[in-house]
C-alpha cells in the first residue's frame, strides 16, 4: 500500500476508503473464508432486517457487535459463515403498496387481484439493497451479500412449511376461535408480542349504563362501567364476582334504584339536593351506616341502602337488553353470571360482557352457556365497521360510532354517568391505528404446554447483559400464551394446510414434493397467487370432493423464528452442517427483540428439538436522538449515518458505539 501521509492533510475517512478498496482488490473476506473452511464451524445467525427502509444507527450498532465477535472467532481458529439476510414479507411491505395504490380495505386487494398485489410487493422488497450494501461495507463489516438469504425465496419458504409440518405432527398446532388484538388498519390479528410495541396515552370515553332487572320488587337496575361503548350493541351478559358484597341503593333525589359492588359505591354519581333539611342529613347517615365506601358523607346524602347480598345470589337474574340486535339469544342470554376475573379496583364491580370483543367475556359466556362457540356472531367486520345486523350503526367504524352509541343509551334513559379518561392503549405498530379485541378463527401453536421447557432452555444460554435474560426474557417466557401464527394477509408464506369442505380431512404439506405428489401440479413458487388454486382429491373418494388450502398466511415472526433452519434449506439440504452445529453459537440484536425474534427463535427450537436456538446472545439498547426522543425521519432529529462517517470515519463511529452503555442494553443519546 502507499505510504500514509501525516499532519493536517491526513483524513481518516479517505484512508478507510483506501483500505476498503484494498480489501476488495485482494478479496480479503472471500480469501479468509476459503482459508478457514476446514476449521471448526462457528455458527452465527444474522437477524434479517426489513428491506423497505434504510439502515440507521441501531443497525450499525448491531452490525458492529456482530462484526467484532465474528472477526474474533475467525482469528481464534474458526470458520465463520456470514450471510446477510432480508425480511421480505409482511405488513411493512404491504403497507408501502397500500399507500402506493391507495388501498384502504381488504376487498380492494381482492378486486385488484392477489397476483397483481403480491407482484407489486415483490417489486419493492429489494429497493434499498444497494444502499444497505454501501453503508454496511463502508462501516467495515465483513459479510456476504452475494450469497444472502431472503424470506421470500422458494427454499426458505419450503423450510418454513417443514417447521409447521413438524409442529402439526407433534400435536402442537390447533385451530380455535380466540379473541385477539386486531388491527383494523392492517386487517389482521396481531400476536401478543406485537401488541406490546406501540402503547400510547390517549383519552377514551367512560360511561356507566343501567340494565333494569326483570321483575324486581324495587325496579332496580344493575350498573356496569365500560370504556368501549361500541361493544354495548353486542352485550349478552353481565358478570359479577361471586365473593363480593353487592348493595341495592335508592337515589334519594331521582328515586332510581341501582345495584353495584359495595366497595364501588363511590363510583356512582353524587347528586346534591336542591335544598337540604337538617333532619334529612341525619336520616341518611342512619340508613347508610353500614356502607363502607370512600366519599361517605356525600354518598350518604345521595343514596339509601335497601339490600345487601353476595355476588353469587345475583347469578341468573335476568335483565332488559340495552339493544334488541341479539333477541334470538333471549332464552340463554341477558342474565347475570359470576367469575373471579371481576375486580374491585375500578368500575362498579359489574362487567358488561360482549363475547366477541373480550377474551374473558368470551370465556365466561361460553362456560356459562350464554351461547356456544358455533353460534358466536362477530358484529364487526374486517375493516372495523359494524355489520348489517347492527342496523342503527351499520357500516360505521366502531371508534367513530362511540358518541352516537352513548347518545342512543342516553335517549333510552339508561345512561347513569359519562366522561372521559386518559389511559395507556395499544395501537398497531404498523398502521398506527387503535387496536380492538375481536374474535377471529386462528391457527395456534401450543406455547403454554412448552412453558417449563422454555424456562429450562433459557437457563442454558449466556446473555450480555445477564439481567435481560434473568428478568425481562424470563418473565416474558413465564407468561407465554399460545401463539396465533396465522394472519389474513397476502404477501407472506401461506399456511400449508389443505382442508375438505366438510372439515373432516386435513393435510399439512411439509414439502413441495408432497404437494406436487398429492395434487399432480408442478410448483415453482409458494406465494398465495401461485398455489391457492391447487386442490387435492379426497382420499375418501370423488364423492367427497377436493381439499382446498385455507386462506391464511403466516405471521412473519414465524418465518424469522424459522431462520436457523430455513436459511440453509434444512432438512432438504445441509443436514450434517445443521445437526453438528445446533444450537447456533451467537446472535445479537436490540432489546426490543426479547419479545420478538429472540422469543420466536426459542419457541420454535424448543418445540422442534427441545433445545434453545442459540448459545450466546448480546442484547444492545436503543440509540436515541440527542434530545432523548426516538430517532425520527419526520422530526429530522439525528444526523445521517453517512454524514458522520464522511466527517469522522467509520472507526470513530464504531468505537463510540461499542464503548457506550448501549452494548449493555442501556439507551444511548447519540451526539455527533
Amino acid at each position: 500500500m502507499e505510504e500514509v501521509c501525516e499532519g493536517k492533510d491526513f483524513s481518516f475517512p479517505s484512508q478507510e476508503e483506501n483500505i476498503i478498496s484494498f480489501w476488495s482488490e485482494i478479496k480479503a473476506f472471500e480469501t479468509q473464508l476459503e482459508r478457514t473452511k476446514d476449521l471448526p464451524e462457528y455458527i452465527f445467525y444474522d437477524g434479517p432486517p426489513f428491506a423497505t427502509g434504510l439502515p440507521h444507527y441501531g443497525h450499525i450498532l448491531a452490525g458492529t457487535i456482530k462484526d467484532i465477535v465474528t472477526r474474533y472467532q475467525t482469528m481464534t481458529g474458526h470458520h465463520v459463515t456470514r450471510r446477510f439476510g432480508w425480511d421480505c414479507h409482511g405488513l411493512p411491505v404491504e403497507n408501502e403498496i397500500d399507500k402506493k395504490l391507495g388501498i384502504k380495505r381488504r376487498d380492494e386487494v381482492l378486486k385488484l387481484g392477489i397476483d397483481k398485489y403480491n407482484e407489486e410487493c415483490r417489486g419493492i422488497v429489494t429497493r434499498y439493497v444497494e444502499e444497505w450494501e454501501k453503508v454496511v461495507v463502508r462501516v467495515g463489516r465483513w459479510i456476504d451479500f452475494k450469497n444472502d438469504y431472503k424470506t421470500m425465496d422458494l427454499k426458505f419458504m419450503e423450510s418454513v412449511w417443514w417447521v409447521f409440518g413438524k409442529l402439526f405432527e407433534k400435536g402442537l398446532v390447533y385451530q380455535g376461535f380466540k379473541v385477539m388484538p386486531y388491527s383494523t388498519g392492517c386487517k389482521t390479528v396481531l400476536s401478543n408480542f406485537e401488541v406490546q410495541q406501540n402503547y400510547k396515552d390517549v383519552p377514551d370515553p367512560e360511561i356507566m349504563v343501567s340494565f333494569p332487572i326483570v321483575d324486581d320488587l324495587h325496579n332496580a337496575s344493575f350498573v356496569a362501567w365500560t370504556t368501549t361503548p361500541w361493544t354495548l350493541p353486542s352485550n349478552l351478559a353481565l358478570c359479577v364476582n361471586g365473593n363480593f358484597d353487592y348493595i341495592k341503593v335508592r337515589n334519594r333525589y331521582t328515586g332510581k334504584v341501582y345495584i353495584v359492588a359495595e366497595c364501588r359505591l363511590s363510583a356512582l354519581p353524587i347528586e346534591k339536593p336542591k335544598s337540604t333539611a337538617s333532619g334529612s342529613a341525619g336520616d341518611s347517615k342512619t340508613s347508610n351506616s353500614k356502607i363502607k365506601c370512600g366519599k361517605a358523607e356525600n354518598l350518604m346524602d345521595s343514596y339509601e341502602l335497601l339490600e345487601k347480598v353476595k355476588g353469587n345470589e345475583l347469578v341468573n337474574k335476568k335483565y332488559e337488553p340495552l339493544f334488541n340486535y341479539f333477541s334470538e339469544f333471549s332464552d340463554t342470554a341477558f342474565r347475570v353470571v359470576a367469575d373471579d376475573y371481576v375486580t374491585d379496583d375500578s368500575g362498579t364491580g359489574i362487567v358488561h360482557c360482549a363475547p366477541a370483543f373480550g377474551e374473558e367475556d368470551y370465556r365466561v359466556c361460553i362456560e356459562n352457556k350464554i351461547l356456544s362457540k358455533e353460534n358466536l356472531i362477530v358484529a364487526v367486520d374486517d375493516d372495523g365497521c359494524f355489520i348489517g345486523k347492527i342496523t342503527d350503526f351499520s357500516g360505521r367504524y366502531v371508534k367513530d360510532a362511540d358518541k352516537d352509541i352513548i347518545e342512543a343509551v342516553k335517549a333510552k334513559g339508561r345512561l347513569v354517568k359519562s366522561g372521559s379518561f386518559m389511559h395507556s392503549y395499544p395501537f398497531c405498530w404498523r398502521s398506527d391505528t387503535p387496536l380492538i379485541y375481536r374474535a377471529v378463527p386462528s391457527w395456534f401453536i401450543r406455547v403454554e404446554e412448552l412453558k417449563e421447557q422454555l424456562l429450562e432452555n433459557n437457563k442454558q444460554t449466556y446473555w450480555v447483559p445477564d439481567y435481560v435474560k434473568e428478568k425481562r426474557f424470563h418473565n416474558w417466557l413465564e407468561n407465554a400464551r399460545d401463539w396465533a401464527v396465522s394472519r389474513s394477509r397476502f404477501w407472506v408464506t401461506p399456511l400449508p394446510v389443505w382442508i375438505s369442505d366438510d372439515g373432516e380431512e386435513v393435510i399439512v404439506m411439509d414439502s413441495i414434493a408432497k404437494l406436487e405428489k398429492l395434487s399432480g401440479v408442478k410448483v415453482f413458487d409458494l406465494h398465495r397467487h401461485n398455489i391457492d388454486h391447487i386442490t387435492i382429491p379426497s382420499s375418501r373418494g370423488p364423492e367427497f370432493g377436493v381439499l382446498r388450502r385455507v386462506e391464511d398466511v403466516f405471521d412473519c415472526w414465524f418465518e424469522s423464528g424459522s431462520m436457523p433452519y430455513a436459511y440453509i434449506h434444512y432438512p432438504f439440504e445441509n443436514v450434517e452442517l445443521f445437526e453438528k452445529n445446533f444450537p447456533g453459537h451467537f446472535v445479537a440484536e436490540g432489546l426490543d427483540q426479547t419479545r420478538g425474534w429472540f422469543y420466536t427463535l426459542m419457541v420454535l427450537s424448543t418445540a422442534l428439538f427441545g433445545k434453545p436456538a442459540f448459545r450466546n446472545l448480546i442484547c444492545n439498547g436503543l440509540v436515541l436522538a440527542e434530545d432523548g426522543k426516538k430517532m425520527s425521519k419526520s422530526l429530522k432529529n439525528y444526523p445521517s449515518p453517512m454524514d458522520v462517517i464522511n466527517d469522522y470515519g467509520a472507526d470513530a463511529l464504531r468505537l463510540y458505539l461499542i464503548n457506550s452503555p448501549v452494548v449493555r442494553a442501556e439507551t444511548l443519546r447519540f451526539k455527533k
